[in-house]
């Protein structure tokens, strides 16, 4: 099972497992992790799993659909050109050790 960092903005961070094939945003869900509200269940709709890839992590990631793109202009922290929508990373193997920033809301 792939391990994953997830970084509050407080700086705390906090590392769990991943089953293969889940996606970043049911992973958080699954751990009880704060800071990924996905109020639209993971159908790439509303913008609420909102988080930062670490640099070094960037190319090991598909790039961004134009329909990622076009929702993460939309959300409420800023959006940088590390943003991703959690709901569209699927956990493979090769992700492990990924480190994710939160942003400091959501909403």
């Amino acid at each position: 099972m792939p391990r994953i960092t997830f970084i509050h903005p407080d700086g705390r961070d906090e590392t769990v497992e991943a089953d293969t094939g889940a996606t970043v945003m049911v992973t958080a869900l699954t751990h009880g992790l704060d800071g990924i509200l996905a109020e639209c269940g993971g159908n790439a709709m509303c913008a609420t799993c909102h988080v930062y890839v670490d640099p070094a992590w960037l190319d090991k990631l598909p790039p961004r659909s134009n329909e990622e793109d076009a929702l993460l202009d939309g959300t409420a922290a800023e959006c940088q050109p590390n943003s991703r929508l959690s709901c569209q990373i699927k956990i493979t193997p090769e992700l492990e050790g990924l480190v994710l920033r939160l942003p400091d809301r959501q909403t």
